[in-house]
């Protein structure tokens, strides 16, 4: 199994939830409203810098996880949004 992490813009948090109940993914958790400074800018959610990002965490099978990623990736491609994506091996899930 994968454990993937997905930051993407805020604004298109309901794509995201879109495109994992077309994968077939019935289950994740969002934190909605994150702030940070990255490669993809400063998200603070203030008045100079009013963007926030949501963080998505899915636990998927490992034969889930490259079309995911890829769904995903091609979306924010095609919509211009900006995402980062992180994967790592989960040994149980209790």
């Amino acid at each position: 199994m994968k454990l993937l992490m997905i930051i993407v813009e805020s604004e298109c948090r309901e794509e995201l939830e879109v495109l994992l109940r077309h994968k077939g993914i019935g289950g994740y958790t969002e934190i909605p409203g994150t702030h940070g400074v990255g490669q993809t800018g400063v998200r603070m959610g203030s008045r100079a810098h009013p963007e926030t990002s949501s963080i998505f965490f899915t636990v998927v099978e490992d034969d889930q996880a490259a079309g995911l990623k890829e769904t995903i990736r091609s979306f924010c491609d095609a919509s211009e949004k900006k995402m980062r994506m992180v994967q790592w091996g989960v040994e149980e899930v209790a």
